[in-house]
């Protein structure tokens, strides 16, 4: 029995030496100026207080299934949706606040649901203001939505999956300026995907796409959509892929990928040369760079929203899976204001929340600004 104790304590003792001092959820106590360090709690929305229900109904009634979420700025947050359904009564359970109905990212299980790819935009408040509707019929299952940092035009992309196809609109949604991929078509070749789930992008215009839930690579195109070239295969090894999920690139042009099934995030330069893997990450769904080079991810494992270096190693995180304001449920999507409130699509809770900075938090823990070369433009 005194030598179980022990062994606990030697444990104990290698686990704590292991962990980085910054992974402690709460900051640092007992020096001038540093966060107040709380009794108690779970740490459940970290150094951000949540805005109760935030997100209106985009339809009287309806209840959109909210899986992916762009803040473009404060007063203009475009919302993704695979579907909607009736709104539920609140829930009773989680801590309070929730307006979760279960059912998984199509909400099969709710009578009466709808199924169709949506598009909605929100300003502070949590108002519907644009909806483009125009386009609906060409959206089936949308898993990304985001734009050019470099572009000085502001064009939307528009990655869905359901349809085998990614979207470039005009900045106001009225014109379709580009179209990859071919309707209803599984494909890989240089003109088709098997299910695309993200894309991203280098100052001269080149661009990236996961392609994603059937295929099992990552393809480059320049700014024309001209195909430059793919890879990756099906498989576990490195440069290998079970469903690539996100990518981001670093000031390095370097790409990380979320290889979602292998539970891992994986490394490239901008011509597919594999450099590094972090392996132990349950279930990586979302990936931001941000300006100070630091990589932030939602995790669908462990329903928290967690911070790394360029190194792979952990510097912190925090959240919690439930159904009540502020908890996590498969966070499919987050993205960050200018303003830094930070909006996170709970994609089984069928939401999108916005948080905003608590005063006085630790600013190493709130998510920083997306990451964009210095250029003020893009070279052309």
């Amino acid at each position: 029995m005194q030598l179980h104790r022990v062994l606990w304590v030697v444990a104990a003792l290698v686990v704590g030496a292991s962990v980085p001092v910054s992974v402690l959820p709460q900051g640092a106590a007992g020096k001038t100026g540093a966060p107040r360090v709380e009794k108690g709690g779970v740490d459940a929305t970290g150094p951000y207080d949540v805005v109760p229900n935030w997100m209106k109904p985009a339809h009287e009634g309806w209840i959109l299934y909210a899986v992916e979420v762009f803040a473009e700025s404060p007063d203009r947050v475009f919302v993704a949706s695979t579907g909607e359904s009736p709104v539920p009564p609140p829930s009773a359970g989680g801590r309070g606040g929730g307006t979760a109905v279960g059912g998984g990212l199509f909400n099969q299980n709710i009578p009466g649901g709808r199924a169709n790819g949506y598009l909605v935009v929100y300003d502070r408040q949590g108002n519907p203001v644009e909806e483009w509707s125009q386009w609906y019929g060409q959206f089936s299952v949308p898993h990304k939505i985001t734009m050019d940092p470099y572009d000085p035009e502001k064009h939307i992309w528009f990655v869905d999956r359901g349809s085998q196809q990614i979207f470039k609109f005009s900045h106001d949604g009225k014109q379709l300026v580009m179209t990859l991929g071919e309707k209803g078509v599984a494909g890989d070749d240089e003109r088709h995907f098997g299910a695309p789930t993200d894309i991203a992008f280098l100052p001269d215009g080149t661009f990236f796409v996961s392609d994603g839930y059937q295929n099992a690579r990552v393809v480059k195109f320049d700014k024309t959509g001209k195909f430059l070239k793919s890879w990756g295969t099906k498989g576990t090894g490195p440069g290998q892929f079970n469903l690539v999920h996100c990518i981001a690139v670093d000031d390095q042009r370097r790409l990380y990928v979320a290889d979602r099934t292998n539970h891992r995030v994986q490394v490239f330069d901008e011509n597919g040369k594999f450099l590094d893997e972090w392996p132990n990450i349950p279930t990586p769904f979302h990936l931001m760079i941000t300006q100070d080079q630091s990589l932030w991810l939602t995790d669908g494992g462990t329903s928290r929203l967690a911070k790394y270096n360029l190194r792979g190693e952990l510097q912190t995180y925090w959240g919690t899976v439930g159904t009540g304001a502020g908890d996590m449920n498969n966070p499919h999507a987050f993205s960050v204001d200018s303003e830094g409130s930070l909006y996170i699509a709970n994609g089984s809770n069928h939401r999108v929340e916005k948080y905003t900075p608590k005063p006085n938090a630790d600013r190493s823990r709130l998510v920083g600004q997306p990451f964009a070369a210095r250029a003020s433009a893009r070279v052309r």
